[in-house]
């Protein structure tokens, strides 16, 4: 990875290049220095109207905060079943 980052702004304006005036991705990539690959991942995530993208950001993070409490919540009840488990044998 060459660590260049670039711009929201930036971005969202190459991909205008391709969705509104038709230029072909491999061009404008050429054009910008950036490659292909980037270009089609900028299409895929810019080329949908704002709300819909924040919509769909929000929804990503609300999936990746329930999966990190599932993984906690499954670790408790491990721990919870090993614990049971030990004191039954030890009591009886």
């Amino acid at each position: 990875m060459s660590g260049k980052r670039y711009t929201e702004e930036f971005k969202v304006e190459a991909v205008k290049q391709v969705t509104e005036r038709g230029h072909p991705v491999a061009e404008v990539a050429s054009r910008l220095g950036v490659t292909p690959y980037s270009m089609y991942q900028w299409v895929k995530k810019y080329s949908v109207a704002e709300p819909e993208r924040q919509a769909a950001q929000d929804q990503e993070a609300e999936v990746r905060r329930l999966k990190a409490e599932l993984k906690r919540v499954t670790e408790e009840r491990d721990i919870l079943k090993k614990a049971a488990a030990y004191f039954a044998k030890t009591s009886g």
